[in-house]
């Protein structure tokens, strides 16, 4: 994520304005078309949905089901609101819910469906009660109505909501129970047929014995077969108590194991110890939550990515992966910068890391953000994690989308991608707008922008 991109989940993975329809739209399209450089992806569509508040990030929802199109997200007096249209249609049929968010960044929508359809809804929470809608008939934002719980207990205090499909396409949600720094993740599945969830697992996945919590990416389903869970601890709400990188992977997110194949039992705790430990990184030694993330190098093993401080405290990039008994890590990165991080609250990432792939015979390429060396893939030898240099980043959208178009000083342009899959070949959907940097979850003190026209793009190539 860089400072022009900062969104608190991935997420985790970061004015003055007129609004812009017919004639100027196609305007603005051609434009961007002529504009823009070999091999940038082209905008074939764009549509306003709704004016949305510009002066604190805060994550939104976007979801593509064939020629549907759903879009979750806060309006300009902060109320919760789902939002429909059938594509190519550009009028929005809309569903203002009994919820409204304050500053705090961490209160974003998640928004998806189930196998039939019906409609599932969840946020606004920052270690609050459960905040959950369903509708009661399919694709149908109308009839979203409010749920009290799901399986009636650790639901008091809830943050983090993740809807996700389990290894049978089944729905999975998961979430913090507790506080940063004392939580426990708690996972639920649905049963379409009864309309009702119960816990996926017995205990906790994970446990923090009250000490701590775990700041979770994934679980992600990997091209091995598995789902691989990465995650950083933390002791305190303070960012600098965050402490050791740690894994797991399971089949079926019931039975979960260590790199080694260790069967674990749950919940997984600070005490697990052996190869579920990927890099004991010290409190205060730069591991920041919400950076770490799993990749997979050219035969399918799993390689880890976060940041820390190396022996000369400069901030670096690093890969690990499970390799002859134990594991193998690495700075890939050779930067001469050192961030530091404090406090409480939803903070400007100046260093974002992306997950390792595959970028030619024999090297992995790793994208990253960062406030000195700008935007760019770090490449490193796939066998020694050897760094081999820094390249530019292949766009993924036009880089004039990137600018803000708002004149408020110090607005940042915020993407969400599409969590479902148009019915159109090569087209993908994502969300744009604009805000102010985070604030640590406060309110704003001094002038704030007006509020910033939410837009959904469509991109092909």
């Amino acid at each position: 994520m860089s400072n022009a991109v900062v969104c608190i989940m991935e997420i985790m993975m970061r004015m003055t304005r007129l609004a812009v329809t017919g004639a100027v739209i196609m305007l603005l399209i051609m434009t961007m078309q002529v504009g823009a450089a070999p091999g940038t992806p082209e905008v074939v569509d764009s549509v306003d949905v709704s004016d949305v508040p510009a002066s604190f990030p805060l994550g939104f929802s976007l979801l593509t089901h064939g020629k549907r199109q759903f879009v979750a997200f806060y309006d300009k007096d902060h109320h919760m609101v789902v939002a429909q249209r059938d594509i190519p249609g550009r009028s929005w049929q809309f569903r203002t819910l009994p919820e409204k968010v304050g500053y705090d960044s961490h209160n974003y929508v998640t928004l998806a469906a189930d196998a039939d359809g019906f409609l599932h809804l969840s946020g606004n929470m920052h270690v609050s009660p459960l905040v959950y809608f369903r509708s009661r008939e399919p694709w149908d934002i109308t009839t979203l109505e409010r749920v009290p719980s799901m399986v009636g207990r650790e639901e008091d205090r809830c943050t983090y909501p993740q809807f996700m499909r389990g290894p049978h396409s089944e729905l999975i949600f998961h979430y913090r129970s507790g506080s940063s720094g004392k939580g426990n993740e708690i996972f639920n599945v649905y049963d379409p047929g009864t309309r009702r969830w119960r816990r996926l697992l017995d205990a906790p996945l994970t446990d923090g014995q009250g000490k701590m919590n775990a700041y979770m990416s994934g679980p992600t389903a990997g091209p091995d077969g598995f789902y691989h869970l990465v995650w950083v601890w933390r002791d305190t709400p303070h960012c600098s108590t965050n402490h050791d990188v740690s894994y797991a992977r399971s089949r079926d997110l019931v039975h979960w194991e260590a790199a080694d194949g260790q069967p674990l039992r749950l919940p997984i705790t600070p005490e697990t110890g052996g190869s579920v430990i990927v890099d004991p990184v010290p409190v205060k030694g730069g591991l920041i939550n919400g950076a770490t993330r799993v990749g997979f190098d050219s035969a399918n093993h799993a390689v880890v990515t976060y940041q820390r401080y190396d022996a000369a405290g400069k901030t670096q990039a690093y890969a690990a992966r499970f390799q002859d008994g134990h594991w193998f890590s690495k700075a890939v990165s050779r930067w001469d910068y050192r961030w530091e991080f404090s406090g409480k609250g939803s903070i400007i990432f100046q260093v974002g890391l992306g997950s390792a792939r595959p970028v030619g015979p024999g090297r992995l390429g790793l994208w990253y953000s960062h406030v000195k060396y700008g935007v760019g893939i770090l490449i490193f030898d796939e066998k020694t994690f050897a760094p081999l240099g820094m390249e530019p980043a292949k766009p993924d959208r036009p880089p004039a989308l990137n600018r803000p178009q708002g004149s408020f000083p110090g607005l940042q342009v915020r993407w969400q991608n599409d969590t479902g899959k148009s019915d159109q070949p090569g087209v993908r959907y994502a969300l744009r707008w604009e805000t102010l940097p985070a604030n640590r979850d406060h309110q704003p003190t001094g002038p704030v922008p007006p509020p910033s026209r939410l837009r959904v793009y469509a991109f092909k190539g």
